[in-house]
Parts: structure tokens; C-alpha cells; sequence
């Protein structure tokens, strides 16, 4: 029942801002609105359904939680969305771990060590890490999303050329991540089968790759529409140029 709690919660927290923002500015893009459903769709989906029953189901569940759920989160939110969010001084001074410097190696560190033989087994053996391992995974995965796509503004020097660069890594980390369980030669985890491991790292192989080219290709569509003397302010996919109010300070 607790990820429906705080999914519910979390649906009514954006409702009430979304409605706020559309007073306010006279419109809200329904498009947004529909991927913050997705996002909360996919992290319910992913923590309900029965997906722990081997690794290549366990992979599964954490891609869909550590990676589809908070790219379409972040997709469904703006500047104007977290303005009250932003006005408390505690999540003003968070806002250090959405640079792309800190979100990248945060999230590379979490998906890593979380993958190791121990914490892997002890969060399937106790309920508590393990829903602190989804915890982590969804928040590491939103920071991640959120400097890339720049929810909020980042450092001026964050342009096109290093947004591919920051994608480069993200898709180097996965990659090889996958290859460590595609080549395996003996189980590392209590499931104790090879093939289903291989099987496991497949799957983060090919949703990572589609995932990745996809935000690739919006990258660089996006800076060929805007040209390189507007590349500055070029913002890939999460925040409107419109956006960019008092709340848009730049990090760094």
C-alpha cells in the first residue's frame, strides 16, 4: 500500500500546482500533465507488479524504476511547477545534487553499488533496503534526468557538446554494467543461474541503448532548430524557454 500512497500523494501535490500555473498563466501543456502520468504509471507498475521472481525480471523492475519512471517525472515538470518547492531554503540548498557534475557520478555510484553481490542479496532479503534501494534508484535517476534536461537551469558552460558528453558517460556506465552480467560465467546473486543473469544484463543492454538514442536524437534536434548562436539557451526537453523566471538561477 505505500507506493500507492505516495503515488496518490504525489498526483495530488501536481495537480494542485498544475492548476495553480494555469491560473496564473492563463495555460498548462497537457503534454506535461501526460507524462508525469506515465512516470507515476510506470513507477506503480514496477513496484506492484511481480517482477522480483528471477534477475532478468528484478533488472526489469529497477530500469523501469531507476530510469523510465524519473525521465517521464521529470518530463512532466517545470520551473513554475516547483516554485513553492524551491522557496524552502532546505530544498534550495539540494538543488546542488541536479548539477551535472554531482547528479552523473551520484547516480553512477548508487546504480553500482546497489548491483554488487551483498546489497543486492540483503535488499531481497529484507524489505526495508529493499525499498531503500527503489528509493535510491528513483532519485538518483531523477537527479540525473533533471541535469541533463535542465529542469532547472544549470552551469552556463552546459551546453549542447557537454549535454552529449554527460550522455556519453551515462550510456559508457550502463554499458558496462550490462557486459559484467552478459559475460559472467558463474552467479553473483542468490538466484543462481547464469543464463537468467545473462538474460538480465541483456535487457539493461537494449533498454539503455533505446533509451539513450532517443534522448540523443531530441539533443540534437533540438540544437539544429535552434542554431549555434541561440545553443546557450538551448534546453533539451524539460524546460521551457518561458520558464525562466526568478526561480532560474543559474548552479554554477
Amino acid at each position: 500500500m505505500m507506493p500507492i500512497a505516495i503515488t496518490s500523494l504525489a498526483a495530488a501535490l501536481y495537480a494542485a500546482a498544475a492548476i495553480r500555473v494555469k491560473r496564473r498563466r492563463g495555460t498548462f501543456q497537457a503534454a506535461r500533465a501526460a507524462s508525469f502520468g506515465v512516470g507515476v504509471a510506470v513507477l506503480l507498475i514496477a513496484t506492484l507488479a511481480p517482477l522480483e521472481g528471477s534477475f532478468k525480471a528484478h533488472m526489469t523492475q529497477h530500469l523501469l524504476i531507476g530510469d523510465l519512471a524519473p525521465l517521464f517525472v521529470v518530463l512532466g515538470l517545470t520551473g513554475p511547477l516547483l516554485r513553492p518547492a524551491l522557496a524552502l531554503r532546505p530544498v534550495r540548498a539540494l538543488r546542488v545534487l541536479a548539477h551535472p557534475l554531482v547528479a552523473l557520478p551520484l547516480w553512477a555510484v548508487d546504480l553500482c553499488a546497489w548491483h554488487l553481490s551483498a546489497p543486492f542479496d540483503a535488499a531481497i532479503r529484507h524489505e526495508s533496503l529493499h525499498t531503500l534501494q527503489h528509493l535510491c534508484f528513483f532519485t538518483c535517476g531523477a537527479l540525473l534526468w533533471a541535469a541533463l534536461l535542465e529542469l532547472l537551469p544549470g552551469p552556463r558552460w552546459f551546453r549542447t557538446p557537454q549535454r552529449l558528453g554527460y550522455l556519453g558517460v551515462m550510456w559508457l556506465v550502463s554499458l558496462s554494467l550490462s557486459q559484467v552480467f552478459l559475460w559472467s560465467t558463474h552467479p553473483y546473486y542468490t538466484y543462481g543461474s547464469v543464463g537468467d543473469q545473462r538474460a538480465g544484463g541483456g535487457i539493461m543492454l537494449l533498454e539503455g541503448s533505446a533509451v539513450m538514442l532517443g534522448v540523443l536524437v531530441w539533443i540534437l534536434w533540438c540544437a539544429l532548430r535552434s542554431g549555434p548562436a541561440e545553443d546557450a539557451d538551448v534546453v533539451p526537453l524539460a524546460l521551457e524557454v518561458g520558464d525562466r523566471g526568478a526561480d532560474a538561477l543559474h548552479l554554477g
